[in-house]
């Protein structure tokens, strides 16, 4: 058992170590996070299952703090209203259950993560799509074969694995980052205007 073990940390290890080449496309998404953050815009983040929870952690970090003390940022995942969620599932069908809340709730100029370890959830793919027709910026998170995701979004930042759990493994690593250097620049804002 314990070879089982250290034989999945070891390809696990591996997988985060080949998270580096992403550095361009996560740098890009972080850098327009921070402009549009500045602007007055808020974060969206959304997906399912682990995904969805991963959503809700990074709005989290946002809302609350990663490391360091400062404002809240704005921020919000569209799958912790469970009201919301079961209304729009039950009237309009669950492709429709992100897409509605963008409709409702996004405005131009806000960023929408969208995480879909196939890149194929079509309500995920529903968000992108109505986040693009309002002018929201679309960073989605996928797994190596991108699925329509990756062809949908402004950027697709596409890990290297396709079992399911790694993905997410791998996203949060990513989301993590990605709040690191958000948080990085406004606190370094907010201690310059102190």
């Amino acid at each position: 058992m314990e070879e089982k073990i250290k034989s999945e940390f070891s390809k696990l290890s591996a997988l985060f170590l080949e998270l580096q080449s992403l550095a361009p496309v996560i740098r890009q998404a972080a850098e327009t996070c921070i402009r549009r953050l500045r602007a007055g815009n808020k974060l969206i983040f959304c997906g399912n299952g682990g995904s969805a929870a991963d959503a809700q952690h990074l709005a989290a970090e946002m809302i609350g703090r990663y490391k360091l003390e400062r404002a809240a940022l704005p921020a919000i995942a569209l799958t912790a209203d469970t009201s919301v969620l079961t209304a729009v599932a039950n009237d309009y069908g669950y492709a429709l259950t992100f897409r509605r809340q963008i409709d409702g709730l996004g405005a131009e100029g806000d960023v929408l993560f969208a995480m879909s370890t196939s890149g194929n959830s079509p309500n995920v793919v529903e968000a992108v799509v109505s986040a693009k027709e309002k002018g929201i910026f679309t960073v989605g998170l996928t797994g190596n074969n991108g699925g329509r995701l990756a062809t949908l979004a402004d950027i697709a930042i596409q890990v290297p694995a396709q079992a399911a759990n790694t993905i997410q493994e791998l996203h949060i690593a990513v989301g993590h980052v990605i709040c690191d250097l958000i948080e990085s620049e406004t606190c370094h804002e907010q201690s310059a205007l102190s």
